[in-house]
């Protein structure tokens, strides 16, 4: 019998129009946009629907967003496969993902989980706004060539991977001018491409102290308790039950590298060979299949 997981969507994967055919023709997903207006005091649902994308596309709208449209996505998949849903035995997400996964193991409820994630993205953003800073994905290199690139490319700066995806696939984040320099530098130690991405800052560093900070005071106040699936960390590729030790992790995951490729491998270790990419984008189907291509993957319309 196949072991199942569920693998939730980061910052990145929005699109303007995600979300609307499920608000449309199914209630449960409609309902989740309802009630994150009420929880916001604006009309989320709209600015997934209908844009404008240059506003989507900010980390303080962006999160929110993705957090309610992947849990809309699971509602349709739990419409259409009711028992593929209560098999699931595991999840993870990736960064802001790691939210979603935690409502859906009953970590924490949907309202708490919102409120969350909107106070992170808020917290991200102003820390981004005061250092002007970024992250570029790094192709062809492996973990310790691209280290060597980004003590190249630092030069007093901060520098350093953000994100460890997949085999040759790694970004690092740090600030504009050594992303620059990592950019211009990493055709010239072999690197196939060096693309800067379109974020607010360089998540997964330092950069992000002051939103650490915040996330662990509204984190204090969160009720949590122990997941009802296995749940797999950004900070250390490993499942864990204790809420007070998920709260300290959620807290060093805002300033350290997500461990995708060591979490993933970790469920293929535990014999998970059934995956789905709940929610907008296809990045994380991609991803496991240049970790284990024959493992199958199906993606939740949006």
């Amino acid at each position: 019998m196949s072991k199942i997981a569920f693998l939730f969507p980061g910052q990145g994967a929005q699109t303007v129009g995600m979300g609307r055919r499920l608000a449309e023709s199914l209630p449960a997903a409609r309902r989740l946009y309802d009630r994150a207006q009420e929880l916001l005091g604006y009309d989320l649902g709209k600015l997934c629907f209908e844009g404008p994308a240059e506003v989507l596309d900010s980390t303080i709208y962006s999160q929110p967003a993705l957090f309610v449209t992947s849990l809309a996505a699971l509602e349709s998949l739990r419409a259409q496969s009711p028992a593929t849903v209560l098999s699931c035995e595991a999840a993870a997400g990736l960064s802001l993902g790691e939210y979603t996964a935690m409502v859906f193991a009953g970590i924490m409820n949907f309202d708490e989980g919102l409120m969350m994630v909107q106070k992170r993205g808020a917290a991200m953003q102003e820390a981004a706004d005061a250092t002007p800073s970024g992250m570029v994905t790094i192709l062809g290199l492996d973990r310790v060539q691209v280290e060597a690139l980004c003590e190249q490319a630092r030069q007093g700066e901060i520098l350093q991977i953000a994100n460890l995806l997949c085999p040759d696939m790694l970004v690092v984040s740090g600030t504009n001018g050594a992303c620059l320099r990592a950019a211009e530098l990493a055709p010239k130690m072999g690197a196939m491409k060096a693309v800067p991405l379109a974020v607010a800052g360089a998540f997964h560093t330092k950069i992000m102290c002051p939103a650490d900070e915040r996330c662990a005071e509204a984190l204090a106040e969160v009720h949590m308790q122990a997941p009802k699936i296995t749940v797999i960390f950004n900070v250390d590729a490993q499942p864990h039950d204790d809420p007070e030790d998920i709260r300290r992790l959620m807290v060093k995951q805002i300033i350290n590298p997500v461990r995708w490729e060591e979490s993933m491998r970790y469920l293929l270790a535990q014999g998970f060979d059934q995956f789905y990419e709940v929610g907008p984008g296809r990045v994380l189907r991609s991803l496991l299949r240049r970790i284990a291509r024959k493992v199958e993957c199906q993606s939740v319309d949006v």
